[in-house]
């Protein structure tokens, strides 16, 4: 079921991509939404330097939303490699690869590309409603700040920092638990479906032979 729902996921991660026409990071908000109210110039101007500036962090949210379900999925199915010989696990691991690597490569940029396109209208939109022209004309400044920009530039590099640390720290602590829960699901999964096997289970009625002398 779980293995289902991810699958729903990715595809409906795919469809969005797929659905929509390209439009530039640099469309105002005004123009990005029906319906929309119109901003001044200057205002215009502001929101889009903004998103331009926050077009790095765009591209990451859209990277980790295409990359999200598949990465999960990939743990599920480490899951079940692990009940494989060596030779089979070798094998579809690196079909699964391949498959992640393609998936990848023809996802990611189509999700890119439709965060940029929708940034105007959902970002761009709230800025408009939420600061006012000086605000935004401070939020420029303190974007286009060096050390800020630093920073910024950092974050990604610090975070995988902490969290390659964090994994080995706990490997040890969570590998076991992992392994509990995953060994509990499979006999839960086991004892709900028997298979035609099992001897706990009487064997279905046969039609009437002849008898054995």
């Amino acid at each position: 079921m779980k293995k289902q729902v991810l699958v729903a996921a990715l595809l409906s991660v795919v469809a969005l991509a797929n659905a929509q026409s390209t439009t530039p990071i640099t469309q105002s908000a005004a123009s990005a939404s029906e319906g929309a109210v119109k901003i001044s110039p200057a205002k215009k101007q502001l929101i889009d330097k903004i998103l331009k500036l926050q077009q790095p962090s765009i591209e990451l949210l859209a990277r980790s939303t295409a990359e999200g379900p598949a990465l999960q999925m990939g743990q599920q199915a480490g899951l079940m490699l692990r009940r494989l010989s060596p030779e089979q696990r070798e094998t579809v691991g690196k079909g699964m690869k391949a498959d992640l690597e393609k998936y990848l490569s023809e996802t990611v940029p189509l999700v890119k590309e439709r965060a940029l396109a929708l940034a105007p209208s959902s970002v761009g939109k709230i800025l408009d409603e939420k600061f006012s022209e000086a605000e935004l004309k401070q939020l420029v400044t303190l974007l286009e700040s060096p050390i800020y920009r630093k920073f910024s530039e950092q974050s990604f590099v610090m975070q995988r920092a902490l969290q390659e640390k964090l994994v080995a720290d706990t490997r040890s602590t969570v590998e076991p638990k992992l392994k509990s829960l995953d060994q509990s699901w499979v006999k839960r999964l086991q004892d709900a479906t028997p298979s035609a096997t099992d001897k706990t289970v009487p064997p279905a009625p046969q039609a009437p032979g002849p008898t054995a002398k």
